[in-house]
């Protein structure tokens, strides 16, 4: 694979997310798993925010928490339907790269201009997260107690800062603009009130229906 500006901006992408592995990890034993079981959902599962949320249910969370990992994995749905429209996965391919469907590929690859580049964004961040995922899952888990709160680290804030670099780029006018400033509104709006992956679904709602609204009012 050539090392174009969309397979750099995949890696860092990857390292960023990759990292906060080390917090599932850590959080997987904390909550009465093994290191394979913990492993398992990271390799298998593969979607941060559901296994956050299904952990939270395994600790305690009961039915809510399960209901949240669902509705964050929804998401996952709709990038899926978008990114075999866009590549055309045939065979194992296709499977693979439904496994590697995650806000990350997703997000980077939406993020370039050429078709190519898009290709090459997707893979390059999928299976960066997916291979750096797991190895800090697996670290996180080995160490265990030992990390601490992996709150104190601040890993969280390294994917937030991912996707923050990944949507500056896309402000380029006073539509795009408008329409992330709605989104972010409503979701900090509705976190207080809704379960996790809600606020999320409907942010998107809010952006497409935006985005839908703008682009017919263009054409006028």
């Amino acid at each position: 694979m050539q090392i174009t500006p969309a397979v750099r901006m995949g890696l860092s992408v990857s390292v960023a997310t990759g990292l906060y592995g080390i917090s599932f990890g850590a959080l997987g034993i904390a909550a009465g798993l093994s290191v394979l079981q913990t492993q398992a959902l990271s390799a298998l599962m593969f979607t941060g925010g559901s296994q956050f949320a299904f952990v939270g249910a395994i600790a305690g969370g009961g039915a809510p928490a399960l209901v949240s990992a669902s509705l964050l994995g929804i998401r996952n749905l709709i990038y899926g339907a978008q990114m075999n429209a866009a590549f055309a996965p045939r065979g194992l391919t296709r499977l693979l790269q439904a496994h590697v469907t995650i806000d990350e590929s997703v997000a980077t690859s939406v993020a370039q201009d050429i078709a190519d580049e898009q290709r090459r964004g997707f893979w390059s961040a999928g299976l960066g997260v997916f291979i750096l995922w797991n190895l800090f899952t697996l670290l996180g888990a080995v160490l265990g107690n030992a990390l601490g709160d992996p709150k104190t680290w601040g890993l969280d804030g390294a994917a937030v800062a991912a996707f923050l670099g990944l949507l500056w780029p896309r402000l380029h006018n006073r539509d795009t603009v408008a329409i992330a400033v709605a989104s972010a509104f409503v979701t900090l709006l509705l976190v207080p009130v809704l379960a996790p992956g809600l606020p999320l679904l409907a942010a998107a709602a809010v952006a497409a229906g935006m985005s839908l609204w703008l682009g017919r009012r263009a054409t006028r």
